[in-house]
């Protein structure tokens, strides 16, 4: 018994004796956590202000690097630009016109030929033996018809001594014309063997290149054949079919009724120039789904550059602005009041100056107002300058230098 009440009132000191020292400890705990919130709350009073004071004259005076661009006169081509396919002005499916066995072919795939050239060969033999009998029995009714008219003439003399009757001249005349018809006929057949024995040997109807052969020598063919022999297709010149939204219709007609008008084929990327050609027409109607206008070129096409289907981007010449204020495009800006660009004023600082856009042609602006010849405009870094900035400028890329200015020298 004794035991067991020295042994509670041990863990009873003990318990007293641990919990004072967990609130002293939490009070150290409490007061660090605040003197580290004091430190910081300092800590950025101390870099606020020395972040002012680096934020002093010396700093608004340090220049801002930009890259300027002088303000220019000239002649500048007025571009419009549409995707367009390349076509061939002509397609040629050539078949046999008469029904044959097909002996030679006188062409390699994808080989250029010439109009007229014979190209494949059908068995002549038969339409020489049609030809013949054809001669034969035209030779025949003109002896019959030569002897018809050699009696006729001496009926009528008989007639004129009134040996014979009327009536056997006319007869005799009813036989001579019967007999000038049939030679009619006979010389019709004549013609049209011989056209079969022309069309036994093919030609080339247009100068082109020779695509795959779809007949070998020794089949049978017929005119009624629906692949043909072989397609040719005209290459040079050739065509692109482009188009134009259809606002740009009516200065297209006008500039098309002063003269022809130029257009350049260039690859779909607009990187490669694959030739230069003249508008050929307008189509006669608006495609009501795409509100554009059709127009086709032609271009010559020595060196294949242009092939049938191919896509291209068409960029039509429509006029030269002559006498042009320019300006590159990355110097136009646009804020809350319209356009405007930066302009490098005396001392290097730049000033805002607001401009009236005329057009847009690449990387040209044409300037209606705003600017004169001479002037540098800022074309990159106007987001780092205000109105009122000292810059120090460069000369970008592609322009001419700017004319030296007289840096501002402080007291």
């Amino acid at each position: 018994m004794m035991k067991t009440e020295t042994t509670i009132r041990e863990t009873a000191g003990e318990t007293a004796g641990v919990r004072p020292r967990t609130g002293h400890r939490r009070r150290w705990i409490l007061a660090g956590v605040g003197l580290l919130l004091v430190a910081g709350l300092g800590w950025r009073v101390l870099g606020s202000r020395g972040a002012g004071s680096a934020k002093g004259p010396g700093a608004e005076a340090r220049p801002v690097p930009v890259a300027v661009a002088s303000v220019t006169q000239r002649d500048v081509p007025i571009y419009l630009e549409g995707l367009g396919t390349v076509v061939a002005l002509a397609t040629v499916t050539v078949k046999s016109q008469v029904d044959g066995r097909l002996d030679a072919v006188h062409f390699v795939e994808g080989q250029r030929v010439k109009k007229g050239e014979v190209i494949a060969q059908v068995d002549p033999r038969p339409f020489q033996a049609q030809l013949h009998q054809a001669e034969a029995t035209l030779a025949r009714d003109q002896a019959q018809l030569r002897n018809a008219r050699l009696n006729l003439e001496r009926y009528r003399d008989l007639r004129k001594q009134n040996l014979i009757a009327q009536q056997q001249v006319d007869d005799q005349q009813t036989q001579a014309d019967q007999f000038a018809a049939t030679v009619g006929i006979d010389q019709a057949q004549v013609e049209t063997a011989r056209l079969n024995l022309d069309y036994a040997r093919i030609v080339s109807p247009i100068d082109g290149v020779t695509g795959i052969r779809q007949v070998d020598p020794g089949n049978l063919v017929h005119a009624s054949d629906a692949n043909g022999i072989v397609v040719i297709t005209q290459l040079d010149p050739i065509g692109v079919l482009f188009t134009l939204p259809q606002d740009d219709l009516p200065r297209v007609s006008k500039a098309l009724a002063e003269g022809p008008l130029t257009v350049e084929a260039l690859s779909r990327d607009g990187n490669a120039k694959l030739g230069t050609g003249n508008v050929l027409l307008v189509d006669n109607q608006i495609n009501q789904t795409t509100a554009t206008i059709r127009l086709k070129a032609v271009f010559p096409n020595p060196d294949n550059a242009l092939w049938p289907n191919q896509f291209v981007k068409a960029r039509l010449l429509l006029t030269i602005r002559t006498g042009a204020l320019v300006v590159p495009t990355p110097a136009i800006q646009r804020g809350p009041k319209g356009t405007f660009v930066y302009v490098v004023g005396p001392g290097n600082t730049v000033v805002v100056r607001p401009v009236e856009l005329d057009s847009t042609e690449g990387s040209l602006a044409i300037v209606a107002k705003g600017v004169t010849v001479g002037e540098q405009v800022v074309v990159d870094g106007q987001n780092q300058i205000r109105p009122g900035s000292l810059v120090q400028p460069r000369q970008a890329e592609g322009s001419a230098a700017p004319p030296a200015q007289k840096a501002s020298t402080s007291p």
